[in-house]
């Protein structure tokens, strides 16, 4: 095994053994990127002397005697929505070809605090307000597409083009593409990790997290993100948790609406095989119906479209030309909701997030299907169910993963098996808020007993 295709953790665990230094993990993943770069374009900016550089003072670091923790000299991508002092941060977009930041985000100060090594940036769909990425293309096929708007980092990830990355989330982002791409992603609980020093899309639902290739990555990563920061108005002490429970009383609650409803049958096939393996590992399963369904959507858009055209006010209005088509119209549409719809999508956020502290009050977590369908060929632009029903790609994507968004509640996604085509397919977990250690405790049981389930970068293209 090549050192790029490592795990965070087992890269870890070699660089303690020296059995592997820093710098030949980094030019490993080097190497790699140059290699995929040109097919998948998961990056916009490569800082690889940075990287180099920082590879050799971690080596002497650990050298040394000191050691900063598991991410000490494990190298990662930053999606380019995350400030980095010295850096560009452009959003994937024109309007910022010029910005560097003056200083790090939370983000970019913990994992430097963690030893990690930055790679570079990767793409996003511009500004984070799509949910393909279309600079980026599918680590498994790159005529399909990579989801967004993390695009790049789940690419990266699945590549071996990062060891880790983080992303951000505000309808699916981070779940989207690491179902798409086959890794693990976790959407935080709002508030758990800062947001300071993140380009904003929607602050009502706007969250940072990890992807990864396992669930143990995303556990390191996100200790190494977690904790409160008085400059994002979210951010929250984190409580103390609770262990999580074991599989005898773990309660499992199987949605009997709206999760399953107009999914591919293969995706559906699929995560009941893995919701009936967790139920073998001793797991109690529990119908549950999911609350104020109607209203997901209305909610999703009520908050994010206006927020985002507040967030980028100026900028339209100066640099408008400099928008690419799509996030213009979208942009320009937020100007025209008014404030009473706009006060009507906080009070349902609000009332759901009641709905569904009671509907979580009856289980541990639940579990459903990532996405409903896997990676749409490059260019699709809708699917049709069979019962007639149209629905545009995008809007497919972001509904099973917005309830967790509106909520505020944790949400995993990791891999469960392939289509017929060999593409992935995600199961995600949601849990109680700032309940990830239980999230992670499931996650991380069934991917030690499925069989077939971890990623193989030597397998890609």
């Amino acid at each position: 095994m090549k050192p790029y295709e490592l795990t965070a953790t087992a890269a870890a665990a070699a660089i303690r053994a020296k059995e592997l230094s820093p710098v030949e993990l980094v030019d490993s993943v080097l190497d790699r990127i140059n290699q995929v770069q040109s097919r998948l374009g998961a990056y916009v900016t490569v800082t690889a002397d940075r990287a180099r550089d920082a590879a050799r003072a971690v080596e002497r670091e650990i050298a040394a005697g000191r050691s900063r923790g598991p991410l000490h000299g494990i190298p990662m991508g930053l999606k380019d929505l995350i400030d980095v002092a010295g850096i560009a941060t452009t959003a994937s977009s024109r309007v910022r070809a010029t910005h560097r930041a003056e200083s790090d985000s939370a983000v970019a100060a913990h994992l430097d605090a963690a030893g990690a090594v930055l790679l570079g940036k990767t793409h996003t769909h511009e500004f984070a307000y799509g949910l393909i990425t279309p600079q980026t293309r599918n680590a498994r096929n790159p005529t399909r597409v990579a989801g967004g708007s993390s695009g790049g980092s789940a690419v990266a990830v699945a590549s071996g083009a990062a060891t880790f990355a983080v992303g951000t989330d505000t309808g699916g982002s981070i779940r989207v593409p690491a179902a798409l791409n086959g890794v693990v992603g976790l959407k935080p609980t709002y508030g758990r990790v800062s947001r300071h020093g993140v380009v904003p899309l929607s602050w009502s639902l706007d969250h940072v997290g990890p992807i990864t290739r396992t669930v143990a990555d995303a556990a390191l990563v996100l200790n190494a993100l977690s904790g409160y920061d008085s400059r994002d108005p979210a951010s929250v002490h984190t409580p103390a948790e609770t262990a999580p429970p074991d599989f005898t009383r773990l309660r499992i609650g199987i949605p009997n609406n709206y999760y399953f409803d107009h999914v591919d049958p293969e995706i559906t096939a699929t995560v009941w095989r893995a919701i009936e393996h967790l139920r073998d590992l001793g797991a109690q399963l529990v119908d549950v119906e999911i609350p104020m369904t109607r209203y997901i959507k209305a909610t999703q858009w009520g908050l994010m479209v206006p927020e985002a055209s507040s967030a980028h006010e100026q900028t339209l209005r100066t640099s408008g030309e400099q928008y690419g088509d799509d996030i213009r119209v979208l942009l320009e549409a937020g100007e025209l909701l008014s404030a009473g719809d706009y006060l009507r999508a906080q009070r349902a956020r609000t009332m759901m997030r009641r709905a569904w502290t009671d509907m979580l009050a009856e289980v541990d977590l639940i579990a459903a299907p990532s996405v409903p369908l896997t990676a749409a060929p490059v260019g699709q632009e809708t699917v049709t169910w069979p019962d007639g029903t149209a629905e545009a790609v995008s809007d497919a994507y972001v509904r099973l993963a917005a309830p967790a968004n509106i909520t505020g509640t944790p949400a995993l996604s990791l891999p469960v098996g392939h289509d017929r085509m060999g593409l992935p397919i995600g199961m995600q977990l949601i849990g109680h808020p700032f309940g990830e250690a239980t999230l992670l405790s499931v996650g991380r049981a069934y991917e030690q007993t499925a069989p077939d389930r971890l990623l193989d970068a030597s397998n890609l293209l």
